[in-house]
């Protein structure tokens, strides 16, 4: 049995081949960044909004797509690919102008779309579209949650609510399309019971995928100043590796869990300079997991089964 409902696993299992995430940038801005929220931006983000690094934003998306499938294909051979709308907040338009911008994923090797938003840029119109791609591709809305709690939103300047993700996570499932939520460990102010708290939300809400996040320092953003002024600690390696186990234990064993890390491009990056080591970070974790005795969804399972209750303490479970 696999550590870890990995996503890798996931598609190969799924397609047959490895299966390649292009990210892409559609142009899009973001509520958080263009004042309509009142904030400014997340403290955490900065101008190029996750950008991938071989994303050209001066291309359009077909463009985009196209380029990165024969460099992949040049590489590695035929294979098969996600069009990831990365960049910045991919629902931000009425959904009369998604249409188009989404029809350039449209690709014989694309296999996948997954879309990369806010929960509060979401409606009826924007799933209802989004749905109507189900039966060509496998489909994905990712969610910025970052934390469960409302006070840490609020000190990131997010803009919504955990109520606000909820509500999106519920709605998108109606019309039975994944969701994946992006959480971030290490946050100013959260204990690490706090972040075992939002894994505890995302399982009981039964969202499809989880992106666990390093809390990392990029040039550019607000978050940088308060580094650069003592005012934000960021975990070290050994750290990290025990919340992300942690997390993992308290995740629904039926959750994908599509990264472990995160770190921005290495001309972005300020700090930590650890988690340049990204293979390096995702190797401890699953060495820590080893050394436990334990997996994604023990303490979960735990949680439910009176039988693994009692053998909690031969498998390390947290309580």
């Amino acid at each position: 049995m696999r550590l870890y409902n990995d996503y890798n696993s996931y598609l190969r299992e799924k397609y047959g081949c490895k299966v390649y995430r292009i990210g892409l940038d559609a142009g899009f801005s973001c509520p958080n960044r263009d004042g309509t929220k009142g904030f400014g931006g997340c403290i955490y983000c900065n101008e190029e909004g996750s950008r991938a690094s071989y994303a050209d934003p001066a291309l359009s998306v077909a463009e985009q797509l196209r380029s990165r499938i024969k460099k992949l294909r040049e590489k590695n051979g035929p294979k098969k690919y996600i069009a990831y709308f990365q960049a910045f907040t991919n629902t931000y338009a009425p959904a009369k102008e998604l249409r188009p911008i989404y029809d350039q994923a449209a690709s014989n090797d694309v296999v996948g779309i997954s879309i990369g938003t806010r929960p509060d840029a979401i409606d009826l119109a924007k799933l209802e579209l989004i749905a109507s791609y189900k039966d060509r591709y496998e489909v994905w809305i990712e969610y910025g949650l970052q934390s469960a709690h409302d006070k840490t939103l609020l000190a990131l300047q997010r803009g919504h609510t955990f109520a606000d993700f909820a509500n999106a996570v519920h709605l998108t499932k109606r019309f039975g399309i994944s969701v994946c939520g992006h959480v971030i460990l290490g946050l100013p102010g959260e204990t690490a019971a706090e972040m075992m708290e939002t894994a505890d939300k995302l399982s009981e809400l039964k969202v499809d995928g989880v992106k666990i996040h390093l809390l990392h320092i990029l040039k550019g953003s607000r978050l940088e100043q308060l580094y650069a002024g003592g005012k934000i600690r960021l975990p070290e390696q050994d750290e990290y590796v025990e919340l992300v186990c942690d997390f993992l234990e308290r995740l629904s064993p039926d959750i994908v869990i599509q990264r472990l890390t995160g770190e921005g491009t290495r001309e972005k990056h300020v700090a930590p300079l650890w988690a340049l080591d990204k293979l390096g970070t995702i190797k401890k974790i699953e060495e820590t997991l080893k050394k436990r005795g334990s997996r994604q969804g023990t303490s979960f399972e735990a949680a439910f089964n009176p039988k693994i209750k009692i053998q909690r303490s031969k498998l390390h479970i947290k309580t």
